[in-house]
């Protein structure tokens, strides 16, 4: 049963607007370090099938100018840093599939639990059910482990500046994690799925930007860690063959895989959803409010599945504290944390099953290319 929270605390609003900055990190130290970043970039490289051997996958690389920094096992590719004259060069060579680069994601949110109640998660709870026994990865900026509202049971940092994964010095993945598993006590907020574990896979750093390279590595950290539900409250402009193949691979692997839509508003008849949220094997999530009115900033386009409440949510944040934020950031842990609880009552579900409760039983709200298939309703879907 739902527990009243109390002692609501939001002394950190000061944080919000200074959340994203347009760019994607800080100042260089120094001339020198500058000319290196612009001669040096990090691409992610694919191999083909004739490429059987880390060593001739290494040798390839090499050879061509570039260094290999980290051969993925998920997936038939690495990470290589190299110059753009060599990254030109690789892309001839008869073992490559193909040279992209690493792009950039940042962590979708803007200013952010009527939610709970709204997708009817407490009827879910009342019948036993909150989650229990279901992992949920948060691939975001890390979680404040320490927070006296939630509890992280484990995690992984692929910041290499940050190695912490139970830190988080942003508070947009403390955030997510509080919608999704917030506890069902006496303080604070109710997660849509209290009794839910939550691991802190760091893939976006203390600015709430993150290298694509960073994003596979959470999600292969997620699939051999056997993680039920992966969130995703981050995105980009640009698609990635490899990302793509990371992301299906753990939906083909059982894992749910729930990402944010976007914040890019509207454009015509023209797709706003940003990527991991636009391939086919994601949950896309678009935002609406109190009323189940689509936020006027959340991403649209086809690609979208199901609307989940994304506009002023409250939730946890550093160290002790909660705070309000909009985004479809905000929305996508709603549909995470609906997961959690469809699985806890069903665990042996696929994920095109969880998948196709959820939208079967969504409320219709308009346009499902602005809402999807429409409202989530948990207790609908985990019956």
């Amino acid at each position: 049963m739902c527990v009243k929270k109390k002692n609501v605390m939001t002394s950190v609003l000061l944080a919000v607007p200074l959340l994203f900055s347009a760019g994607f990190g800080g100042s260089m130290a120094n001339a020198e370090t500058a000319s290196k970043s612009e001669s040096e970039k990090s691409y992610i490289v694919g191999f083909k099938a004739s490429a059987t051997t880390n060593s001739s996958k290494k040798q390839a690389v090499t050879q061509n100018g570039g260094k290999l920094e980290k051969q993925y096992r998920l997936i038939n590719a690495a990470q290589v840093k190299m110059s753009e004259q060599a990254a030109k060069k690789l892309e001839h060579d008869p073992s490559i599939a193909y040279v992209e680069e690493d792009h950039k994601a940042e962590a979708y949110a803007q200013t952010v639990p009527y939610g709970i109640p709204q997708i009817k998660a407490p009827a879910v709870h009342a019948q036993g059910y909150k989650g229990a026994n279901v992992k949920v990865a948060v691939l975001d900026t890390g979680i404040h482990a320490a927070h006296p509202d939630l509890n992280v049971a484990g995690g992984a940092s692929f910041v290499p500046s940050e190695p912490n994964a139970t830190q988080d010095f942003q508070s947009h993945g403390t955030h997510v994690a509080g919608t999704i598993a917030a506890l069902d006590n006496t303080i604070g907020v109710l997660g849509v799925a209290p009794s839910a574990s939550l691991y802190a896979v760091k893939v976006l750093d203390r600015y709430g930007d993150g290298q694509y390279s960073w994003i596979i590595s959470g999600i292969e950290w997620a699939v051999a860690n056997n993680m039920d539900v992966i969130n995703m409250s981050l995105g980009g402009p640009n698609g990635s063959t490899a990302l793509k193949n990371a992301v299906d691979t753990a939906n083909n692997r059982g894992v749910v895989v729930v990402a944010a839509a976007g914040n890019s508003g509207s454009t015509g008849s023209t797709s706003t959803v940003g990527y991991p949220a636009k391939y086919d094997s994601t949950i896309a999530v678009a935002n609406v409010n109190s009323n189940n009115v689509r936020n006027s900033s959340s991403s649209a386009g086809p690609e979208l599945d199901v609307s989940a409440p994304g506009t002023s949510i409250l939730s946890t944040v550093p160290s002790s504290g909660y705070t309000s934020y909009t985004g479809t950031s905000m929305a996508s842990p709603h549909v995470a944390g609906a997961a959690a609880l469809i699985l806890s009552k069903y665990p042996n579900l696929s994920t095109s099953q969880v998948r196709q409760r959820l939208e079967n039983t969504a409320t219709p709200l308009g346009n499902s290319f602005y809402y999807g298939k429409g409202l989530i309703n948990v207790q609908a879907a985990s019956n």
